[in-house]
């Protein structure tokens, strides 16, 4: 079966509290992973919670990567969805997990719109116009 994108959705633990808690830091490196996956940055949005805490999305071309942080507790939830062969969205959290000097991460990834093969489709479609 054919999808239009993959979708991992990525817990990082074990990062450094001067990071995550960094506005620029965390735009800079999100960025940056996207670059790194291959992507075509669009526009950027990230906003600092206070006392502490980032949340930010990246849109590409491909679609978005997007994360909230928590500082205090070293932990950030990233999502980076992409669609296309060209971008590969687990370039970008092993970029995000080395950039946050983090110990840990885990990710499991989805496929985003699956459909039938083409030929599938069409049998479908001379099917229903029967």
């Amino acid at each position: 079966m054919k999808h239009l994108g993959r979708h991992v959705l990525a817990e990082i633990y074990g990062c450094e509290f001067d990071i995550l808690n960094d506005i620029e830091k965390v735009e800079e490196i999100m960025v940056n992973a996207a670059l790194e996956a291959g992507a075509e940055v669009r526009e950027c949005v990230f906003h600092k919670f206070s006392p502490q805490g980032v949340s930010g999305v990246v849109v590409i071309s491909e679609s978005h990567l997007a994360i909230h942080t928590w500082p205090e507790l070293g932990y950030a939830a990233v999502d980076v969805f992409t669609c296309g062969d060209k971008v590969n969205p687990w370039d970008a959290c092993n970029y995000l997990t080395s950039q946050f000097r983090a110990k840990h991460m885990s990710a499991r990834e989805t496929k985003r719109g699956i459909f039938p093969v083409a030929e599938q489709l069409a049998e479908q479609q001379v099917a229903v116009n029967l």
